[in-house]
Formats: C-alpha cells, structure tokens, sequence
C-alpha cells in the first residue's frame, strides 16, 4: 500500500511547470488520438466502400455521438477537479471518496441520458438535414453505439482519475490500448466480416469496454484511488461534482451544437459538401489532438496548486500552456499545408467536397487557434470554482459566434462561407475567454484562502424553492 500512496501523492506542486505540461499533454496526446485517429482510419475504410451517402452518414452520426463524448467530458472534468484538490491538499483518503462517487455519479446520469435518447436518434438525424438512405444508415449506426455511451463513461472517467493523480502513463495506455485494439478489428468487422459501417459500430463497443476494464484496473489495484462512499457521503459529493459538472456539461455540449447548426447549413448544399464535413471532422481531432489533450492535461497541475494555495504556479501553468497552444497550431497549420493533396487524394473525394477540404486547411484551419486558448481558459474556469464562466463562454460561442457568421457565410459564399464564418466566430469569443480568465487568476491571487465558494444559483434556486423560500432569492 505504501507504493501505491506515494504514486497518488501530489506531483504538480513542485517542479517544472512547462514540463509537467509537456508531459501530461504529450502522453494524454498520444492515448487522444490513438482514439481520433481510429474514428479517421473508419471513415477511410468505409470511403473504400464507395458510397457517398456512407461517407456522408458517419458525418451526421459523428455529430451526435460528440454530444455523447461531450457529456462524459463534463462529468469527468467534475472528477479531476474535485480528486486534484484534495490531493493537492494532501487528503487522499477524501480524493478515494470522491472517486467513488464520481464513478456513481456518472453510471447514473450516462444511463438515463442514453435511454432517453435511443428513441429520439432518427429525429435528431433528420433535424441535422439527413434523409433517404442517408438517413437510415445513420440512424442504424447511432442505435448500436449510443447504448454503450455508459462503458465510454467509465472508461473517460479511469483516464481522468489517473491524470488527476499525475500518473500520465497510465493514463496514456488506458486509450491507447483502445486505440490499437479498434485499429486491428476495424477492418475486419467491415471487410473480413462483410458488415460495413455496422463493423465499425461493433468495433465502437469492443473499444469501449476494453478501455473500461484497463482503466478501473489502474484506478483499483495500481493506485488504490476508488473507495464507495456512504449514502451520506454519495449525497454530499453529487452535490459538489454536480456543482463542476453541469456546467461543464453544458460547456461541452456548446460546441457540439455550433457543429450540428454548421451541419445542418452544409446539408443544402449536397452530399458532397456533407461528406467533406465529414473529412474534416475527423482531420481537426487528428491534427489538433494535443490541444484537445492539452486542456485536460492542465486540469490537474491547476487543481492540485489551487488545492495547495500556490496561485503563482496557477497563473504560471495557464501563461505557458498559451504558448505550447500557439506554437503548436501554428506547426500543425503548415504541415497540413503540405500534405492536404494527399488527404484528399486517401479519402477518395473529388469535385466540390475536395475544394471544401483544401479550402478549411488552407484558411480556416488557423482559427483552431483561438479555439485551443479557449480551451486553456475553460481548464482554468473548471479548475478554480468558476464552471459557470465557461458555460457563457462556450455558448456564446456556439450561438451569437456561429449562428449569425456561418448564415452570413452560407448566403455570401455557399459552403465555403459556412466553413469559414464558423472559423471567424471563434476569434472573438477566444480573445475574450482568455482575458476573462487571466482576471481570475489574478482575483485568486489576491484572495486569502477560504472555504469552498457558494453553490452555484441554480443549485441554490432549487434548494430555496424546495423550502418554500424562493421569494428571498434577489
């Protein structure tokens, strides 16, 4: 037990800040796309098949499944905040509780969600523009998948706790064995066992639960993190994660729905618009997995100094994570230039869907940019008691910085000019995030330590409510 204490003692306290960002990023980066990478290498084997409307499907269903992936973020974002800061704090037996209430917390909630979703897919397809076999075919994938939304949960949540923890290793092998296992049965479910698009849906649950075992398996026996709670306890730690993780929520499911109104403004223009939507879908997680990676990976080296009350290394952890989010877009941005005739050529699309292609890495592209610091201020607001800034934020985004952009695009230039105005809404909404969340590191900075802030208002409302005291709310 020994061992498995000192693995789970605070490691981001001390020491290099760029390196414990490189390092965290750099392994959760390589589990992250191992998983994006396999998601592109679907969408090229089904290519192979030579539909469009295949090709166009895994479009639409890869818009609702980010709304899946997005839910089980939020939740586990509660997780690596809560864990981080008592072991910052150096309670660990309470980061055991709270693991153990995360995992309960997030079974609960994937459950209901993907319940109450299953019989509402083929109208949330159809809303998204699809229709005939296009349609169909999306809606028949979605309905395999979606009920495995639990198992990509737990597995999302194993990964956290071990990056809450600091152990990035583990974290790493928790996706990237995923990864590999989908890479190799890919291609057998679609071609060896004549199942298409269906395989790669199979191939999703396979992932899925493989991930799930090796995860609470590093959790469990490596680093003795998971301990269940009393009613009590349960009850108390909802509360709190609940306090994270509905805005989290929230926040990630902000630009799932920016890209399902991006989706539904390309669907007029044809199948070969919506299948270069598809393209690039898959080649922005590909491409800019280490700066999805990246605001993860700070979560832990912002909770775990916050929980120490060392705010200098705070404000230091999101100073420099700006810096690796800018010299990394602006590589990623001319290699892609580089080899965005041989994307196009692997992919198998021609005509307008490869202009649409070469015109987002030409151009558009380079407004991941200001994504990326989005997600650096958005750690910071999750990690620091401010969940709520990054709701506003990312739904700002997602409408007043889309809707009226992408609209304008559509009606000046078509296609292109819904790719692009998705791309300027984002400039804007990043410059103000950052700067909203230097000013709250610099008001921690200056606070005194202090017990935890208020509960949020809308937990408040309700509990006023809920004792007849909802006139006092001002």
């Amino acid at each position: 037990m020994a061992d498995k204490q000192a693995d789970s003692s605070p490691k981001f306290v001390e020491g290099s800040i760029l390196r414990h960002i490189l390092v965290m990023t750099g392994t959760a980066s390589v589990g992250l796309m191992a998983i994006f990478l396999v998601d592109f290498a679907n969408l090229f084997y089904i290519s192979l098949l030579g539909k469009q409307e295949l090709a166009a499907a895994i479009g639409y269903a890869g818009t609702i499944l980010f709304f899946n992936i997005s839910i089980c973020i939020g939740i586990m974002i509660s997780a690596i905040a809560l864990v981080s800061r008592a072991l910052g704090a150096g309670d660990r037996e309470r980061a055991r509780k709270v693991a153990g209430s995360s995992i309960i917390f997030l079974l609960i909630l994937t459950i209901i969600i993907a319940g109450t979703f299953l019989p509402f897919i083929g109208t949330v397809v159809g809303w998204l523009g699809a229709t005939g076999e296009t349609k169909e075919i999306a809606t028949n994938f979605l309905l395999i998948v979606v009920p495995s939304m639990p198992l990509l949960g737990l597995g999302m949540a194993s990964s956290g706790l071990l990056r809450a923890v600091g152990d990035a290793r583990r974290a790493m092998y928790v996706t990237l064995v995923g990864g590999l296992v989908a890479a190799i049965l890919d291609p057998i479910f679609i071609f060896t066992f004549d199942l298409g698009i269906y395989g790669a849906a199979y191939v999703v649950i396979l992932t899925r639960l493989i991930m799930t075992i090796i995860g609470l398996f590093f959790v469990v026996k490596v680093h003795d993190l998971l301990s269940m709670p009393s009613f009590a306890q349960l009850t108390e730690d909802i509360k709190k994660l609940a306090d994270i993780a509905f805005p989290a929520v929230l926040t990630n499911i902000a630009t799932p729905v920016g890209n399902a109104f991006v989706t539904a403004a390309i669907a007029p223009f044809g199948d070969d618009a919506v299948a270069a939507w598809a393209v690039i879908g898959r080649l922005i997680p590909v491409a800019f997995g280490f700066i999805f990676a990246l605001s993860g990976a700070i979560g832990p080296i912002v909770g775990q100094n916050y929980g120490a009350g060392i705010t200098d290394r705070v404000r230091e952890t999101v100073i420099k994570s700006l810096w690796v989010t800018v010299a990394y877009t602006l590589f990623v941005w001319f290699v892609l230039i580089l080899v965005q005739d041989i994307i196009i050529e692997n992919f198998n699309i021609s005509g307008e869907a490869a202009e649409l292609v070469a015109f987002f890495i030409n151009f558009v592209t380079l407004s991941f940019l200001f994504n990326g610091i989005m997600f650096v201020a958005n750690a910071a607001f999750n990690n620091l008691g401010y969940a709520t800034y990054s709701t506003a934020l990312n739904w700002g985004k997602a409408t007043i910085g889309t809707i009226p952009f992408v609209w304008a695009g559509a009606s000046i230039a078509g296609a292109h000019g819904v790719l692009a105005g998705q791309g300027l809404g984002s400039v804007v909404f990043g410059i103000v995030s950052i700067w909203v969340a230097l000013k709250v590191v610099e008001k921690i900075g200056k606070e005194k330590p202090k017990g935890p802030p208020p509960p949020p208002l809308w937990r408040a409302a309700i509990s006023a409510f809920s004792s007849g005291k909802g006139a006092n709310l001002s």
